[in-house]
């Protein structure tokens, strides 16, 4: 491209581009712009006003025989451009989302006055959208041939990883990720919901359809049934409600409730039964029904984290994903079970110990964080179990798809096979009736920092800026005495360690390294040490937990007490000498007043939580010592509350917090009073709100396309670190020969 006003350089806006430098100002001032960002911004101010195509940014960064996953790094580079814009995509005033096509650039461009390109953008083939109403002859014809299949148990026969074959099925982008997908029987559709939409896609053709819903009906597939021609979706059924099924006939038509509660449902192979997931959180129970809805049963088994179920070919059994929480590692220890339903029987198949073998191939456990089973299984007529695995440090965020071959009676007769090895977590699976397909869906998120600054009348917030550049994940917990840098907890070299990052610089500096988790810096009372919690692996013999400190100008840590269970630490600011640890148990929360020089420490018996979810709570300690605020974490509730606790005379003040499903998070704003909480509601709005101790709530900060996990205020009261993540999600398709 060129440009004939001699220094080579674009404007708009307050922004100019030096084509020349390859720099980026704003009024004067340089932006830290990388490399694949800088790119991007070029070609789109090359076609002002146009729509410019993933494909043709494609091209223009990564040449044909680069390896790369080519839409998340598109997604990430369009994020820190905006990032570098202070733009973004809810209310764009430079780049602009056209779903499903590309982007465009709003604003006028100045510098191009002779440009003359090479050639014009390619034409984008919109999707035809054919009526739902011309699928149904096919639809049946697919459903009649679905109800030939035989469904008789076989022996199985071992898959070899050069038999499968793997393509993607849609491709959204992280402003609109896919929210639910499942194949159907037949594996010619593939029915999914994003925030546009409910939709068919024929698997073959790429050919997409919308399915109209009824009015104010927005729901998410989740399963079919056999004949081909109805899902399960969920939807919520009001806004402090858990999830409910209903069935629904993709040729059109009224939706029908099946149950108000429930979710992850898989309908028999006969059709006549389906299991599904009832519970809150680590409390659920596996449950089954008619294919109507009707006689709805708990199966005899303990409350525990359940997947979601995956019948046998015979309809007699079912397989699905066991977890416990561990109150003492903080994470959920899982297996994946076979239950016979008529016998009332089940038995352990694979462990997290066999998980272990088959991603190292060794007999020995090794010491870290834990392989864990994904929540989704398939059940193949030609008996493979298929399931997901979390991958091995540096790559923990990860998950993939492997294959076990079962006998008749669901006993693993042989070594698992690995079907699938990409980035990003699976979330879903789902297949067709003979197995040969299955769709993936694969999700992502890694929360950033973010820095918003607070007027001086504590009203407003400006635009969220990101802090942290990588693509891993980035915790923050304090900041340093002069509130210019955050102390944050990251993944980013391999296992957690915790780092310091000034505000106005892009790079952080490593404060404590290792190869253990450290978690949850806090800064102690004399502004000089940074104490923080080692968080035992899942692999270690002796589940102790430990209390650290560490000179914030960097120096060898030092261990301050070990006590198991304790998840989090918190320290008031001087003249209050207060820390406090506490200790998540099976029932109850307590929490510890402890000398951060000694590591003497005492139980603060007022401060005692009896409750069967005691894991659930979130807590913040005021920075004058004196209260402690308390809240249920991310549990959908119809009143969600915060609970303020004097530590002075044990007095309790409850406020409740309307108008939302759930609190996900709080933390003490700098004087002491008020919390900034974290709010969400059941349609994945998140909201920043700042709660008074007499419970006046002042919204903050809104979005409706990232999650918000926490904020937390600088010292000085005029800087806000805020944990957001935004999440992509995609299908992915198996074919096995």
């Amino acid at each position: 491209m060129g440009s004939d006003n001699g220094t080579r350089s674009v404007r708009f806006g307050t922004y100019e581009l030096d084509l020349r430098a390859g720099e980026l100002r704003r009024s004067g001032s340089k932006v830290k712009l990388q490399e694949q960002p800088l790119k991007v911004l070029t070609l789109l101010l090359e076609h002002p006003g146009e729509v410019v195509t993933r494909e043709q940014l494609q091209k223009a960064l990564w040449p044909e025989d680069t390896f790369v996953d080519f839409d998340h790094s598109l997604n990430a580079a369009i994020r820190r451009l905006r990032d570098a814009l202070g733009d973004s995509a809810e209310d764009p005033r430079f780049v602009e989302t056209v779903a499903r096509r590309g982007y465009r650039f709003l604003v006028p461009v100045n510098g191009y006055p002779n440009l003359v390109h090479a050639a014009a953008p390619p034409t984008v083939a919109r999707p035809k959208h054919r009526p739902i109403v011309l699928l149904t002859v096919t639809l049946a014809l697919g459903a009649m041939v679905g109800l030939l299949i035989a469904y008789w148990p076989h022996g199985s026969k071992s898959i070899k990883l050069g038999q499968v074959k793997q393509r993607r099925l849609t491709a959204n982008p992280e402003e609109d990720p896919v929210k639910g997908a499942a194949i159907s029987p037949d594996g010619r559709y593939l029915a999914f919901a994003d925030n546009t939409g409910f939709y068919l896609r024929e698997v073959d053709s790429g050919e997409t359809h919308a399915l109209k819903l009824p009015a104010g009906f927005s729901a998410v597939p989740v399963a079919w049934y056999p004949d081909g021609s109805h899902v399960i979706v969920t939807r919520p059924e009001g806004p402090y409600s858990q999830s409910g099924l209903w069935k629904l006939s993709v040729m059109g038509g009224s939706a029908q409730a099946l149950t108000a509660d429930g979710r992850r449902p898989a309908v028999s192979p006969d059709g006549s039964q389906i299991a599904f997931v009832r519970g809150p959180y680590l409390e659920n129970a596996i449950w089954l029904m008619g294919a109507n809805g009707e006689n709805p049963r708990p199966l005899s088994l303990p409350k525990k984290q359940y997947g979601t179920p995956a019948w046998s070919a015979d309809g007699r059994k079912i397989a699905f994903l066991s977890g416990i929480y561990s109150s003492h590692i903080f994470k959920l220890r899982t297996s994946i079970r076979i239950y016979d339903v008529g016998k009332g029987l089940g038995e352990t198949v694979l462990s997290p110990e066999d998980a272990r073998k088959e991603m190292d191939g060794s007999s020995g456990v090794r010491p870290d964080e834990g392989v864990q089973f994904g929540p989704a299984l398939v059940w193949t007529r030609d008996n493979h179990l298929i399931y997901s695995i979390s991958e091995p440090i540096p790559n923990q965020g990860d998950s993939n798809v492997w294959s076990a071959p079962l006998d008749t009676a669901g006993h693993i007769t042989g070594p698992s096979v690995r079907l699938l090895a990409t980035p990003d977590e699976v979330s879903n699976l789902s297949a067709t009736a003979d197995g040969k397909r299955i769709a993936v869906t694969k999700d992502s998120e890694n929360p950033d920092i973010y820095i918003t600054e607070l007027n001086s009348a504590g009203t407003r917030l400006s635009v969220p800026r990101r802090l942290t550049l990588d693509e891993r994940r980035d915790l923050p917990f304090s900041w340093t005495p002069d509130s210019k840098a955050v102390l944050f907890t990251s993944d980013r070299d391999g296992t957690f360690h915790i780092f310091k990052q000034e505000i106005d610089q892009t790079v952080p500096e490593l404060l404590v390294g290792g190869n253990e988790r450290a978690m949850g810096p806090r800064l102690a009372p004399d502004n000089a040490t940074v104490l923080y919690v080692i968080w035992p692996n899942l692999g270690e013999s002796v589940l102790q937990g430990r209390v650290m400190r560490v000179p914030l100008s960097g120096g060898p840590p030092q261990t301050v007490l070990e006590h198991s269970g304790t998840a989090n630490l918190q320290c008031a600011r001087s003249p209050s000498t207060l820390c406090l640890y506490d200790d998540h148990g099976a029932n109850e929360l307590s929490f510890y007043r402890f000398d951060p020089s000694t590591g003497h420490s005492e139980e603060l018996p007022q401060a005692r939580i009896h409750d069967p979810t005691a894991y659930s709570y979130n807590w913040s300690l005021s920075p004058d010592g004196k209260v402690l605020a308390l809240c249920k974490a991310k549990t959908t509730e119809k009143n969600p509350s915060i609970t303020f606790l004097s530590l002075e005379d044990g007095s309790k003040r409850t406020v409740e917090v309307a108008g939302w499903a759930g609190i996900a998070n709080v933390d003490f704003a700098s004087d002491s009073k008020s919390v900034w909480a974290t709010a969400f509601a059941d349609s994945g709005q998140w909201e920043l709100l700042k709660i008074s101790m007499q419970g006046l709530a002042r919204p903050m900060l809104k979005d409706d396309t990232m999650e918000m996990g926490w904020a937390i205020p600088a010292p000085d009261g005029k800087h806000l670190a805020i944990w957001k993540a935004r999440q992509t999600s995609n299908v992915w398709l198996l074919e096995l020969f």
